[in-house]
């Protein structure tokens, strides 16, 4: 008996260093089965009083911890509750903002949509009317051609009858002003031809139908006399006249140089104006140069006579031509620089205006 009390104990002290702290020294550990039945009635009265104070102290302990953890819950659970109405309260918020924004953006959505529409009307409506510009450009640029390719041609009908008119006249040069009161603008031609051209003087058939001088009116500040218009009745005398005057070379008038010339319209002798320099130079290196009738370039080269009608077909040809290339590459360069600055002055005309 006293080998299992003492192996009882030695087993009750290994279970109070197992048990939890919370477990231990209690008055219902302190004793075995064994031990309570050896007890006397006072004793286990008292025992049983110990104990049940004992749990009761650990009930009432137990209670309030409980007590306190139900009250923290509770705390936590309250502060959990307002985290969550505020929490619900944010989400109902954002929410609202989220769908204000949402309604805004659709709206500017609709509006983006409403412009962008709206313009690719206008681009569309922009384009129909550039094409129509452009259209209507194409038409003025198409009947100004028309207009500039009648006006050319007008022009040249108008040249043209004016050279018809014309024909037969011949134009004296250098005549001074008031010789002609004595004898006349008539009286002083019959002289010339009588002074120069002897042979035709006696020519019956040669009759002047008309004298005058161009312009009708005398300029007081003009240096040089107005020309005398000789108008004969048939184109041959005409040329006869002028033939003569070019054998002859120099056409005198009481012994003072005149000239003696076609008369041509304004035109015409523009064109024949612009030949003057090439002939010059052409004339030094003794290329025998004419202008012909009525503005045409006839001179001598590599023993052929040739004819140009224009500037242009001059070029080309002088560029196959490194002999006649040489002698012109001055004054045809000079020719170019000079359209080109008439060109750029009629350009910013046109845009003045």
């Amino acid at each position: 008996m006293p080998s299992n009390k003492h192996r009882n104990r030695g087993n009750k002290i290994n279970d109070d260093i197992m048990m939890p702290p919370n477990k231990q020294n209690t008055p219902s550990q302190d004793y075995e089965d064994d031990e309570i039945e050896e007890m006397q009635d006072m004793d286990f009265k008292k025992f049983m009083i110990t104990t049940f104070r004992s749990f009761q102290k650990q009930i009432l302990e137990l209670q309030k911890s409980l007590l306190d953890r139900i009250e923290n819950l509770s705390r936590e659970n309250e502060i959990l509750r307002k985290n969550q109405n505020e929490t619900q309260k944010l989400v109902e918020q954002e929410s609202v903002i989220v769908k204000r924004n949402q309604n805004e953006m659709k709206s500017s959505i609709d509006q983006m949509t409403n412009t962008l529409e709206s313009l690719k009307n206008r681009m569309g409506e922009a384009e129909e009317r550039i094409s129509d510009l452009e259209d209507r450009a194409q038409e003025n640029i198409q009947s100004n051609q028309r207009k500039e390719e009648e006006i050319r041609n007008l022009k040249n009908s108008v040249g043209n009858l004016q050279d018809t008119i014309k024909k037969t006249n011949i134009r004296v040069l250098g005549v001074p002003e008031g010789m002609e009161r004595e004898k006349g603008l008539e009286g002083l031609f019959i002289e010339i031809l009588a002074e120069n051209f002897p042979g035709l003087e006696k020519d019956r058939d040669i009759l002047v139908q008309e004298a005058h001088r161009t312009p009708s009116k005398h300029d007081q500040k003009r240096s040089s006399p107005r020309h005398v218009v000789i108008k004969l009745t048939t184109v041959k005398h005409k040329e006869k006249i002028l033939k003569c005057a070019r054998e002859k070379h120099q056409i005198t008038l009481r012994g003072s140089p005149i000239g003696l010339t076609a008369d041509f319209s304004s035109e015409i002798l523009q064109a024949r104006r612009e030949w003057r320099d090439i002939a010059q130079v052409l004339r030094e290196k003794n290329c025998q140069p004419r202008i012909l009738y009525p503005a045409k370039l006839s001179f001598v080269n590599e023993g052929e006579i040739k004819t140009f009608h224009s500037k242009e077909k001059l070029k080309e040809f002088a560029a196959t031509r490194p002999a006649l290339q040489k002698i012109l590459k001055d004054v045809l360069h000079s020719e170019t620089q000079k359209h080109g600055h008439q060109y750029e002055r009629r350009e910013r005309k046109n845009t003045y205006q």
